[in-house]
């Protein structure tokens, strides 16, 4: 068993809980809980590739936004318990299925696991670390070891916002100071022949209903900081009111184009490099299943 799991100290929330005994704050125990394996189309380009990503979503968050569309393994945790050689198996499969990377969803809190499974089948392909930037920097070194790609979706730069989204005030502080250190370690973005990405940072960021100026605040708050051009920008339109009953006043809505374009100018105007998602993707078409199950095959065999 992990040691880092005994007083946990995973994340920016520091909640000290003896996973061993209880659920930290994300909700996670001891073990890694995944909710689906599978080749997933609809990441970057430069991650889907013709194939697919090699997509493990894992339950429970140490962030736990109001408005998340993951809603059901995020906050509801529904998931299956693996071990850490389960979880090589499942990064092997994944590779052999022809995964153009291994996509790790939202695996800040069972990081210990993760690098244990790594450790023991580390993939050919690249390893992208898909978070939602509630990272600690402290951490990032250890991470950037067993890395190819880190890419975190940053949320808010308000801490009002974030407090009340996530109830995590103290959100960008983190994210900027996990962000600069990161692209330091993995260097200026490297694609292959193909156009995969081999190496580097993708900025993703998703614009909420009401909340264009925090997203304008975002982008130059990164742009004081880092050379953008040594990154790339994933510009996200598909805010989808699934869960409504969970939503504040005023995000029960899709983004406009008027928010989503406003944002976009912004963007090119600060010289990011990347892509711009069209709002056509705000759907639920496009939001993964979680069947428990790895390339259609249950994750527990009972």
């Amino acid at each position: 068993m992990q040691k880092e799991y005994l007083s946990c100290r995973l994340c920016p929330r520091l909640c000290g809980a003896d996973r061993t005994q209880r659920a930290g704050r994300c909700g996670g125990g001891a073990r890694a809980l995944v909710a689906a394996a599978s080749l997933h189309k609809w990441e970057e380009p430069c991650l889907a590739g013709e194939r697919g990503a090699g997509a493990v979503f894992f339950s429970g968050c140490s962030l736990g936004c109001v408005f998340c569309q993951n809603r059901e393994i995020s906050i509801e945790k529904k998931g299956e318990e693996v071990t850490v050689s389960e979880l090589a198996d499942i990064f092997c499969r994944l590779e052999e299925a022809g995964a153009e990377c291994l996509d790790l969803v939202t695996a800040t809190h069972f990081a210990p696991s993760v690098f244990a499974a790594l450790d023991i089948a580390r993939p050919h392909i690249p390893v992208v670390w898909n978070t939602g930037g509630y990272e600690c920097p402290a951490r990032i070194p250890e991470l950037c070891r067993h890395i190819d790609v880190y890419m975190p979706d940053i949320k808010y730069c308000n801490s009002e916002l974030a407090g009340r989204l996530a109830n995590a005030p103290d959100y960008f502080e983190n994210a900027i100071e996990a962000l600069v250190p990161a692209i330091e370690m993995l260097g200026d973005c490297t694609f292959d022949g193909r156009g995969i990405m081999r190496r580097g940072v993708i900025m993703r960021h998703l614009i909420l209903p009401g909340c264009r100026e925090d997203s304008i605040s975002i982008l130059r708050a990164v742009a004081r900081e880092v050379d953008v051009t040594k990154i790339r920008l994933s510009l996200m339109s598909q805010f989808t009111p699934i869960f409504p009953e969970h939503l504040p006043k005023g995000m029960n809505r899709r983004l406009t184009g008027f928010e989503y374009g406003s944002v976009m100018q912004v963007a090119e105007e600060l010289g990011f490099i990347g892509w711009f998602q069209e709002r056509s993707s705000a759907k639920k078409d496009y939001l993964p299943n979680f069947d428990l199950k790895v390339l259609g095959t249950p994750i527990k065999d009972d």
